[in-house]
């Protein structure tokens, strides 16, 4: 169930997360305030979808706590994990709406998640009335592109051992956040294969991988 933060019990703690949001922390105190206005909170649990492939009710996400995935399943079921956000980061249908088309991802707890959140068209036009804001979300939805595209390219390029290396590198902060199966999907592995390699030493010295 969802609450607005105007009514939540907890709306100071979460104003204060909000602020810290990387897109959020150098707006004005009455763009905050007007944005806290039209917020709502909600608590999930692990495996909890906040968005579906395929639908058109589209949402803004701010991560306050907890870790999220994106994700594809293609047309024979198979899982693909795109990106991971977490606390400070967003999720967003930015793309769909732009396009005016259903959602080509979905979007899904990886552990017990607090959000803030609303209607995309709120957002979209919470924006036009901030262009400051809207330059830093549009530049963060292109580095979310961008990276994305180059893990494409390195599933593409690299061996299994280079894949979990190359994530090892840029992601350090998430490896041990990560359970085996997630990072097998992310990295499009299967589980088996990963944790033959997280038993070799050169993987164990950049790799800790839980095993739930």
């Amino acid at each position: 169930m969802a609450t607005s933060l105007q009514t939540h019990p907890e709306r100071n703690t979460i104003r204060l997360q909000l602020k810290q949001n990387l897109l959020l922390a150098d707006l004005e105190e009455s763009a905050c305030a007007e944005l806290a206005g039209i917020v709502e909170v909600a608590d999930r649990h692990r495996g909890d979808f906040l968005l579906q492939q395929g639908v058109r009710e589209l949402q803004q996400y701010f991560v306050l706590d907890g870790l999220l995935k994106r994700i594809v399943v293609s047309t024979e079921g198979r899982e693909l994990t795109l990106r991971f956000a977490g606390e400070r980061d967003m999720e967003t249908s930015y793309d769909a709406w732009r396009l005016k088309t259903p959602s080509a991802y979905s979007v899904v707890c990886v552990t017990k998640a607090r959000v803030a959140f609303l209607q995309m068209k709120e957002w979209v036009d919470f924006l036009e009335r901030h262009p400051t804001a809207k330059q830093v979300f549009e530049d963060r939805v292109i580095h979310m592109t961008n990276a994305m595209m180059s893990h494409a390219i390195a599933l593409q390029l690299l061996d299994a051992p280079g894949r979990v290396h190359d994530f090892s590198g840029k992601y350090p902060q998430l490896i041990d956040r990560l359970s085996q199966k997630e990072l097998a999907s992310h990295l499009n592995l299967s589980a088996e294969t990963l944790c033959r390699l997280a038993r070799r030493p050169k993987a164990r010295a950049a790799l800790t991988i839980r095993h739930t």
